[in-house]
């Protein structure tokens, strides 16, 4: 896949666990998203990025591998996997996969290996260090997970690094022969003839070799600044490539990179550099977060959107790629924790997906978005999953917070908020998701209604149809792909509005991200407006009948939005 054509594409990101289940465990497997192919076909999507299915002991849902080269039981067999890929190409879909090269489960044969001996050959595949002056910890990093990031083995007396969970031992990128490992381990699943990889964590590859303590007034979780975008990554990215990447056509590499700077992402992603294609803008995903307690939240203002899609378009756009997204697995749904609570949901849902497919960058549409899923929530701390939201449960109530105010924090921030199973049809107690009682469980039914694929999918109205429509007009007009962006009423705190331009075309985007209905002063932004414009798209049009290209519209319909509008027109 050429430049070209994977900046055209959007991307549909899979949590396998909670896609479809075939057998009644509870569990999605790979046999579900078989059986769900052809609902991709039919949203339209290019690209599917699929979470971790390889084997583990599944402390961090996945993200713990103990086989490299195995698919976990619960998912199924290699064969499965070999049907899905075929199934997905055959249907025109790539199909990318989570590849998580930071850090190892602690059950992997490596680290195995590793903390049996001091003398192993192994041992320098993981990081080690000696206890401090009084037996403490080398240093004062914590993980993400709000812990020390070292644990002790009293086998051999030292302490390993984990920046995330103490059962994910981060591999030291430092040890040549590792890498050579995982080049071997990464051709193997390329020659397969999977069409990439999301590369998990990978700015956080290449530690400072000297493990210096992070200052008293460190940002969380403190140690960032001597781990994120190191001294080696950029030569370690460029090893992977030419290794791995650029023996293979047509592969597709999309980085998970936090705490990035513009001009590093554009180190990371010049097609000259050859070290990833794209990056995740997780800008975006940040917004209404308190920056200094992942826990907590804080008001946030429409001028931040702009900012953050003026900033990656100003600094990265035409040198570099990026991937623009609302939520994943890792992050909780947007709505209703930002937007879109109440009887304007749907065009909020709908006004969401204009701006993700309108402004510039890559969109990734995380599985539930086309439905205009919302956040699920849990009454009970005994319902959530998700490891690093009960360990902040406990750590909560022992700093004096009432369990009240800690579910609060945990139902607008916690990751179990999106990975809620897939709402297929009303056909049992499980929404059509698994015969039997899934691993986490769904929202009541009635915060279902109208929301299963079963209520939208052959539903001309309903969000389902507008993400179609909006990906359809995507493959068609390459203004959304390859358009100039000129931000317009860029003070406005409600309405964000935007041309794109290309060639010989120009379009006008306008979002009303107020839940109610906004008059706009058009006067003094020195467009050149049209005596008519032609409405190409909007979210209150009824799509039960096709959008009439040829009505021409005035300018007096842009002088007051309803609740969440949105409208594109060609000028």
């Amino acid at each position: 896949m050429d430049a070209k054509s994977w900046k055209e594409s959007v991307i549909y990101q899979i949590y396998p666990q909670s896609f479809k289940d075939s057998n009644g465990d509870g569990w999605g497997d790979l046999q579900g998203i078989i059986s769900k192919v052809d609902y991709l076909v039919k949203l339209g999507v290019d690209i599917v990025w699929l979470g971790p299915i390889c084997d583990s002991p599944m402390v961090d849902n996945g993200y713990d591998i103990r086989d490299y080269q195995k698919i976990h039981s619960r998912y199924g067999t290699m064969e499965d996997f070999d049907q899905l890929l075929a199934k997905l190409h055959e249907n025109g879909i790539k199909l990318i996969m989570d590849l998580v090269i930071n850090h190892t489960s602690d059950e992997h044969p490596w680290f195995q290996q590793a903390k049996s001996s001091k003398d192993s050959p192994y041992r320098d595949y993981y990081i080690w260090k000696a206890p401090g002056p009084s037996g403490q910890e080398p240093n004062n990093w914590m993980s993400f997970l709000n812990e020390p990031a070292w644990t002790y083995d009293e086998q051999t007396e030292e302490y390993y690094l984990h920046l995330f969970d103490r059962k994910q031992p981060d591999l030291n990128w430092e040890n040549e022969n590792m890498r050579q490992e995982l080049y071997t381990m990464i051709r193997w699943w390329l020659d397969k003839g999977i069409d990439g990889f999301r590369l998990d964590a990978i700015n956080m590859i290449s530690k400072d070799p000297e493990l210096p303590d992070a200052a008293p007034d460190a940002p969380h979780p403190p140690g960032q600044e001597f781990y994120k975008n190191g001294p080696r990554i950029h030569e370690f990215l460029q090893e992977l490539h030419e290794q791995t990447i650029s023996r293979y056509p047509d592969v597709i590499t999309l980085g998970e990179a936090p705490s990035v700077t513009m001009d590093e992402v554009v180190r990371y992603t010049d097609p000259q550099r050859r070290e990833m294609d794209m990056v995740l803008a997780m800008d975006l995903i940040r917004i209404g977060k308190d920056p200094k307690d992942p826990w907590g939240s804080r008001e946030w203002s429409i001028l931040e959107l702009k900012k953050s899609v003026s900033q990656w378009y100003e600094g990265v756009f035409g040198k570099g790629g990026y991937v623009l997204y609302l939520s994943t697995h890792d992050h909780p749904r947007i709505m209703p924790d930002l937007i879109g609570a109440g009887e304007h949901e749907t065009a909020a849902a709908k006004l969401l997906a204009t701006f993700i497919h309108t402004v510039p960058g890559t969109p990734l549409i995380y599985q539930g978005e086309e439905l205009g899923l919302c956040n699920t929530t849990y009454e009970r701390i005994e319902d959530y999953r998700d490891t690093g939201t009960i360990t902040y449960y406990e750590h909560a109530l022992q700093e004096g917070i009432s369990p009240e105010q800690a579910l609060a924090n945990i139902h607008r921030r916690s990751r179990d908020g999106s990975r809620s199973p897939i709402p297929w049809d009303d056909s049992n107690a499980y929404a059509g998701f698994s015969a039997g009682k899934p691993w986490i469980d769904l929202p009541p039914a009635e915060q279902l209604e109208g929301k299963r694929v079963s209520d939208q999918e052959n539903h001309p109205d309903s969000v389902f149809y507008y993400y179609r429509q909006l990906i359809q007009m995507r493959n068609q007009n390459p203004i959304m792909t390859h358009g100039s962006f000129t931000l317009l009423l860029p003070e406005h705190e409600e309405i964000f509005a935007f041309t794109r331009e290309w060639e010989d075309e120009k379009w006008l985007v306008v979002l009303n991200f107020a839940d109610h209905e906004v008059e706009i002063d058009w006067s003094g932004e020195g467009v050149e407006w049209a005596d008519h414009m032609i409405k190409l798209h909007g979210n209150y049009t009824k799509f039960s009948r096709p959008v009439d290209r040829e009505d021409e519209h005035t300018m007096a319909e842009l002088q007051r939005l309803r609740p969440y509008e949105a409208l594109i027109y060609r000028m």
